[in-house]
């Protein structure tokens, strides 16, 4: 005979009598409740199957509610994704207390009255003051946002670090700065000025970012070219919104004489590569500016240079590891316009700033955040932007310098409860979680005799086991 107490209970057991606490039913919108606690969207494309399940399971019950056997049907496809989040495996283990301080930080932020618009470009000049939102994903695909994170808005230079990363996926660090600094210029950002070298100063100015839009897919019409970069920021944004506005695109053409005037100046000092069209190259260029995301789609852009180039919601390798590393380095030393330096200084993050108000902020091997209000300060940063990201490093050690063993002021939203480090998350092991499950406060002990369930499985039935009955 089988002694009862030799057989684990399986995960989807454990994870259902997690989440039902006492109940023999779950309702589906306690579920999803829970799940959304722990940073899991029903949307993420990781959870397809369980919510295709789910859903189908729903017509066929009565009261909405899951008993153990069709909990496990719905589960049971992506049990390994579900149990990390439940048992606080992410990189942010507690993340509904860490999104309680970004809506404090936020609400911080939405209250200031300050900057302007950009009117340069007439067609960001339409967007309201008021506009504010702010969205992240973490590494391990945890999603929050708060404010007006579905609004459309083009990246405008949010796209530089993006393409230049492309292109140094493409041909190799080597050969993108044959044509392109590393240094910043202390100069504004769309000045007629090279270094010595006769290249521009780095690709987050606007004539490094026009060279850099030359070495996209060379050879090809600009069609082709367009729709190749467009299926990178696909892949970068995990399928989620990526469009393009005409009418901005049409705008800018319009109204680029400046940067008409850098293209010429850049083809006088042949810093393209041989057999450039500077005017197709300028096209291109505004297009690209002209790309449309929402601060949720950004947002995963952002978590995936966080993720060293791996998609977190699709799990897709877009980079490689030497594109991510060479874009957040210039993004921390160029990236914020000629506040750039301050930025580095204060906040201690690779960021991504544009005239249209968004932020593009990464948290290396943590998160991205994208932060987009329309008022610009002097410098053409997003005035509550630049506020966000700066409380947001004052209160947890995001900071690139912040001494993780010393720096005990600050939050770190990596420990549990902000307090205890969290191990390396390594895959995990179906046996040893099993058995290291069954030895917590809360596994249920097999104490009746089996049963055959609809599906022929053993009927396990369980109670809580207190600390003195083990002992």
């Amino acid at each position: 005979m089988i002694n009862p107490f030799c057989i684990l209970p399986s995960l989807e057991d454990l994870l259902f009598y997690t989440i039902a606490e006492g109940q023999e039913k779950i309702p589906a919108h306690k579920f999803t409740t829970a799940l959304k606690a722990t940073g899991l969207l029903t949307g993420d494309p990781r959870l397809k199957e369980c919510m295709e399940m789910l859903k189908v399971t729903m017509k066929t019950t009565s009261d909405g509610a899951l008993d153990r056997h069709l909990f496990k049907k719905c589960v049971q496809s992506n049990i390994v994704l579900l149990t990390q989040a439940f048992r606080k495996k992410f990189v942010i283990p507690d993340f509904k207390s860490f999104t309680s301080h970004i809506d404090q930080i936020y609400e911080s932020a939405k209250s200031l009255s300050g900057g302007q618009v950009a009117d340069y470009i007439p067609q960001l000049a339409k967007f309201s003051s008021n506009l504010w939102g702010v969205a992240l994903c973490t590494v391990d695909g945890q999603r929050y946002t708060a404010g007006e994170t579905k609004v459309p808005f083009c990246l405008q230079s949010c796209v530089k670090p993006l393409k230049y990363a492309i292109a140094v996926h493409d041909h190799g660090t080597e050969y993108v700065h044959r044509f392109i600094g590393k240094e910043p210029s202390g100069l504004r950002f769309n000045k007629l000025f090279l270094n010595e070298e006769d290249k521009p100063h780095n690709p987050m100015v606007n004539a490094g970012a026009i060279v850099c839009t030359s070495l996209l897919k060379q050879g090809v019409s600009n069609a082709e070219k367009f729709d190749y970069v467009m299926n990178f920021m696909n892949k970068l944004a995990g399928n989620e919104y990526v469009g393009f506005s005409n009418a901005t695109f049409q705008s800018e053409r319009l109204s680029g004489d400046r940067n008409f005037a850098i293209g010429y100046y850049l083809k006088e000092k042949k810093c393209f590569p041989e057999g450039t069209d500077m005017i197709s190259i300028l096209d291109l260029y505004f297009q690209l500016c002209s790309i449309e995301v929402t601060c949720e789609s950004a947002s995963v852009m952002a978590a995936t240079l966080a993720n060293g180039g791996f998609c977190p919601i699709t799990g897709e390798r877009v980079l490689n590891p030497e594109a991510v590393r060479d874009t957040l380095s210039l993004m921390h030393s160029c990236g914020m316009y000629d506040f750039s330096g301050q930025f580095a200084f204060h906040v201690g993050l690779p960021a991504k700033s544009g005239v249209s108000g968004g932020i593009l902020l990464v948290v290396p091997n943590v998160m991205g955040i994208m932060c987009w209000s329309p008022p610009l300060d002097k410098l053409g940063n997003s005035v509550r932007g630049i506020q966000f990201c700066t409380d947001l490093v004052q209160l947890c050690n995001f900071h690139n310098y912040d001494n993780l063993r010393h720096f005990a002021k600050k939050l770190d939203p990596r420990r549990e409860g902000g307090d205890q480090r969290q191990q390396n998350l390594e895959p995990l092991d179906y046996t040893s979680l099993q058995k290291e499950l069954a030895l917590t406060d809360n596994v249920w002990k097999k104490v009746c005799p089996s049963e055959t369930d609809e599906d022929n499985s053993t009927t396990v039935v369980y109670r809580k086991e207190s600390v003195a009955e083990r002992n």
